[in-house]
């Protein structure tokens, strides 16, 4: 089990990574549960992600207080946005967008929910 947890939790470290440069891929999420995933596997792991400089601050907002930062909100944001604009842009067909319009809302709803750090 623990081998497992590792290896979900690297992937997901990889996916956070790629995330920080893709415009569309989150970042955050996948760093969140790279942190789940280290804390059943790797302690060394886990202190590594939670104390690094760029990615800990952000990690503890969400652990301690359910928070979420004001710049990384409008980023979401823009990225939902963008998603969008991306199937409009490529003809989806409207059910797809309708559907895919209800999801997106929602997650930014909850975004915006979210206490600020």
């Amino acid at each position: 089990m623990r081998l497992m947890w590792l290896i979900f939790g690297l992937t997901s470290v990889a996916l956070g990574a790629l995330g920080a440069v893709l415009p569309l891929l989150p970042t955050v999420p996948f760093l969140l549960l790279a942190t789940f995933c280290f804390a059943r596997s790797s302690e060394r792991l886990h202190h590594w992600l939670i104390t690094h400089p760029t990615f800990g601050p952000s990690i503890e907002d969400w652990q301690s207080r359910g928070a979420i930062r004001r710049r990384a909100k409008w980023l979401a944001t823009l990225s939902i946005v963008a998603a969008f604009a991306l199937s409009l842009t490529l003809g989806a067909r409207p059910l797809i967008l309708l559907i895919q319009l209800v999801v997106l809302s929602a997650v930014a709803i909850f975004i915006w929910s979210r206490p600020e750090a």
